[in-house]
């Protein structure tokens, strides 16, 4: 199918050719003529990165009058990245339509410019949850006249903890024709919202739901929790023309990495919740420019990025949360390219891979951290390649080339060779020579050994596929009375733990957080410090209980 057949009308397809678009993307094939035919309530599931801007924005365009300057569509989305990504991609369709304006209004912004913008006048308004929530109460924006709403990144906001917000928005739109949900998983948070506003919702499902992007190839690989670093830096080094976000779990990781990676000359830096707004656009141009080859998130600090190009993804931990993977490795593998997403593992963390394994049915390719020689071979190949490459034909390099001849007159082939390589490589070969290997080896054990080991001490370290995982820290369970109802989700649980206890991450195991408690694998001999540290201790007024669990 063309964009012609799907009934777009000659503005919009005047536009779509200028942007170079021949074929729509199966979301976009599937969506648009449908929501074209007449109000009707639309889920839309697909991974992120496969056109669904366009899938719902070019109908809204459509749909919407130029007659009136009032907002007749409403786009929510959960980050200011995102919100401004949409009001862009939306100008671009309505290039053809002088009439048609758009705003954008989100957090971290001087809400009185925006609420100047919105008193210019706008067809279609694109929103944060909490910004859109302030101009309500200010009584800046009326959405009685709101025709169609579109919750864009449906999961992504309500794990940010947004339900309440979009509940609120919803009960102040009574007009609305149509409702199009779009998200890149199914959970259920987003299954009720779809049941309690939507009426009989068209499903629209692009490949399985709860499943990774086929171009992307999954990659773990097992060192020692104390290697993690080096690991991620020998990575780094082994693929030199590495576009790539990676995720931390905490900002303090993320601080630490990047200042390490800093210090070693690396064009990295990094985004998480203590930067300025002012700074975080700073660094996000930084890197989509490609000034910066590198940039460390947290989750939180990464929702809403869409940068275009990234060719890795690396987990320098596995996420606790299959869905938050499924959100990580969507960064790359966009608009058809393939895309590597990487995970530096531990033992500890074989079930957090077959989970995520069955929940968006990948299968996980081990690979071996690549050896100190292997390192300084493809970045000698990679030198060798941008040198053949160079562009030599602008500039009076001709001038110079006879006092050049005359300095290596005395010097063969070879030696200039060697003396070019050393320039280039001298780093990397001190620093390489004598690298040890960063792989963990594990002894194949019996079953007998297997039944008889308690929990963690020798226990089977090979997966359903025949992976192997090095195992040696015992576990225990401890149980704490405080959970969801208290306000917590699991990355805001595990630094809050962190930060009572004192510990590092590394030494715990699987969080299991429920409605009223939660349960937490600890290395055994750290569970007494964590016990000490936080039962009897009170939360918001409420009495901790910690306890391990028989």
């Amino acid at each position: 199918m063309t964009f012609e057949q799907l009934g777009l009308t000659e503005p919009l397809m005047k536009a779509v050719t200028a942007l170079g678009f021949t074929q729509p993307t199966p979301i976009q094939e599937q969506t648009i003529p449908a929501v074209l035919q007449g109000d009707c309530d639309l889920v839309g599931l697909a991974q992120t990165g496969t056109g669904k801007t366009a899938a719902f924005g070019l109908p809204l365009l459509q749909l919407v009058t130029t007659d009136v300057k009032y907002p007749q569509a409403l786009i929510i989305c959960p980050t200011r990245e995102l919100c401004m990504q949409i009001v862009k991609d939306l100008e671009q369709f309505s290039k053809f339509m002088p009439q048609m304006r758009s705003v954008a209004v989100y957090g971290g912004a001087a809400i009185y410019n925006q609420i100047k913008d919105l008193k210019t006048g706008a067809q279609i308004v694109v929103a944060t949850p909490g910004r859109l929530i302030d101009l309500i109460e200010r009584q800046a924006i009326n959405l009685e006249s709101i025709n169609y709403i579109v919750l864009d990144e449906a999961d992504e906001m309500l794990n940010m903890g947004f339900k309440e917000d979009i509940e609120f928005v919803l009960k102040h739109t009574p007009n609305r024709h149509c409702m199009w949900l779009f998200s890149a998983t199914m959970p259920p948070e987003v299954k009720q919202v779809s049941r309690q506003f939507m009426k009989t919702p068209i499903e629209i499902t692009i490949g399985k739901v709860n499943t990774a992007n086929i171009n992307i190839d999954h990659q773990f690989y097992l060192v020692s929790s104390q290697d993690r670093y080096e690991a991620l830096k020998r990575l780094i080094d082994f693929h030199p023309g590495m576009y790539a976000l990676i995720f931390a779990r905490t900002r303090a990781d993320v601080q630490e990495i990047t200042s390490k990676l800093v210090r070693e000359g690396y064009d990295v830096d990094a985004i998480h919740g203590d930067l300025s707004q002012a700074q975080r656009d700073k660094v996000m141009g930084e890197f989509k420019d490609k000034t910066l080859q590198l940039l460390i998130a947290t989750d939180v600090a990464a929702r809403g990025i869409d940068v275009q190009g990234i060719t890795h993804v690396i987990n320098y931990e596995l996420p606790d949360d299959p869905e938050v993977y499924t959100h990580r490795s969507g960064r790359t593998g966009r608009a058809g390219k393939t895309g590597v997403c990487m995970s530096i593992c531990s033992p500890k963390d074989r079930n957090k891979l077959l989970n995520i394994e069955r929940f968006i049915k990948i299968t996980f390719h081990k690979l071996e951290i690549p050896s100190g020689k292997d390192v300084c071979r493809k970045q000698f190949f990679h030198f060798m390649d941008r040198m053949l490459q160079t562009d030599i034909s602008h500039g009076d390099y001709e001038t110079y080339v006879p006092m050049l001849e005359e300095k290596v007159a005395h010097m063969s082939k070879v030696e200039i060779l060697k003396r070019l390589a050393a320039m280039e490589f001298d780093r990397f070969l001190k620093y390489y020579e004598n690298a040890a290997d960063l792989n963990l080896r594990s002894e194949p054990r019996t079953n007998k050994d297997r039944k008889q080991s308690p929990r963690g001490e020798g226990r089977d370290t090979r997966d359903t596929k025949g992976r192997s995982f090095s195992g040696g820290a015992t576990y225990v369970t401890l149980f704490l009375n405080i959970g969801q109802k208290d306000g917590f989700y699991k990355a805001s649980l595990l630094q809050f733990i962190l930060d009572m206890s004192g510990l590092k991450k590394d030494v715990l195991g699987r969080i299991d957080l429920r409605s009223i408690h939660t349960t937490i694998e600890i290395e055994k001999e750290y569970a007494n410090q964590m016990v000490r540290s936080i039962d009897g201790r009170t939360y918001k007024g409420r009495k901790m209980r910690m306890n391990q669990m028989r």
